[in-house]
């Protein structure tokens, strides 16, 4: 059963006088089949005209549903001979970031990213996808090891933000987020990210340097998020909507704005419905934007690159 979100409780208590007929139906001799059938198209179109018209706030309630596929379901379902590699090897490993070699079709490519858990074992296990010094310096290592044997980087994006706790600014947070960042500019091989639920902040960005950006229909990517950006405004949360808005968190707007490169459209309902072909679209854009990097040299990848960037907001 799909969890359902305070916007959608019209079409959750429509679904769930679906299942109530289908249970009558099914222990009697009652032919309600044309009922159930007349409802499940009413849930349908009610379903498609509130994801055609969700409100920032609303997406960025969708971009963080814990049913959204994570890095794992990725890895499961799109990329073949996965080898984790771990460590910093300087502090330890910080399982807010996963990466390691993995082919793409008949391409082999170095694969990293946020991992936020989706069980409280697992999300106390990768922090919840916040990354400390030592993942972002672990991702360092990944994106070095992978322009020494000339292997593309796919990054996966889905991160509230960088760890804030103490521990983390003691051993040097925003120096790893800015060499993170650094050594994505600086990679010799094509690299493409993808905001896959939510972007957040120097813990995206520090793996979203890339040649080009994509980002799910439904997924935000921000500076700050909704709330952290209301408690400073207007020293309240409650107006998160009102700073989504205002911040223009969603990938209509930020590729209107040039900062992303491509929409990677998600299943009705979004990619918490079917994760299998939210899967499946993420690959397809992906190899397509290889596929475009594949003719450039390791020059023209970095000023590909460098340009892309500087002409943000230009």
């Amino acid at each position: 059963m799909v969890s359902f979100l305070e916007f959608e409780k019209p079409i959750a208590e429509l679904e769930a006088r679906i299942v109530e007929l289908r249970a009558t139906a099914s222990a009697g001799d009652i032919d309600i089949g044309g009922e159930i059938a007349t409802l499940e198209q009413r849930a349908a179109r009610m379903l498609g005209d509130t994801y055609a018209r969700l409100t920032p706030w609303q997406k960025t309630q969708v971009a963080r549903h814990a049913e959204r596929p994570h890095f794992k379901d990725y890895v499961a379902g799109l990329f073949d001979n996965f080898m984790p590699l771990a460590g910093d090897r300087a502090f330890s490993d910080d399982q807010a970031i996963v990466g390691g070699f993995a082919t793409l079709g008949d391409r082999r490519l170095m694969v990293i990213g946020h991992e936020k858990g989706d069980d409280t074992a697992s999300r106390v296990r990768h922090n919840f996808g916040m990354a400390k010094p030592e993942g972002y310096r672990k991702a360092i290592r990944l994106m070095e090891l992978a322009d020494r044997f000339g292997l593309p980087v796919v990054t996966l994006v889905d991160t509230s933000g960088a760890f804030p706790g103490v521990q983390a600014e003691e051993r040097g947070q925003a120096e790893a987020i800015a060499r993170s960042t650094e050594a994505c500019l600086k990679l010799g091989v094509p690299m493409v990210a993808a905001v896959v639920g939510e972007g957040g902040s120097g813990g995206a960005i520090a793996l979203a340097a890339a040649n080009r950006v994509l980002m799910f229909e439904h997924a935000v990517y921000s500076v700050i998020s909704p709330e952290g950006c209301a408690s400073i405004l207007w020293r309240t949360a409650a107006k998160a909507s009102e700073a989504a808005t205002a911040m223009q968190v969603t990938a209509q707007h930020l590729k209107a704005l040039g900062v992303i490169d491509r929409i990677v459209p998600e299943p009705m309902g979004g990619a918490h419905r079917d994760p299998v072909q939210a899967i499946a679209n993420l690959g397809t854009a992906i190899e397509a934007e290889l596929d475009s990097l594949s003719t450039m040299d390791a020059d023209a990848l970095r000023t590909d690159r460098a340009d892309k960037f500087l002409a943000i907001g230009a």
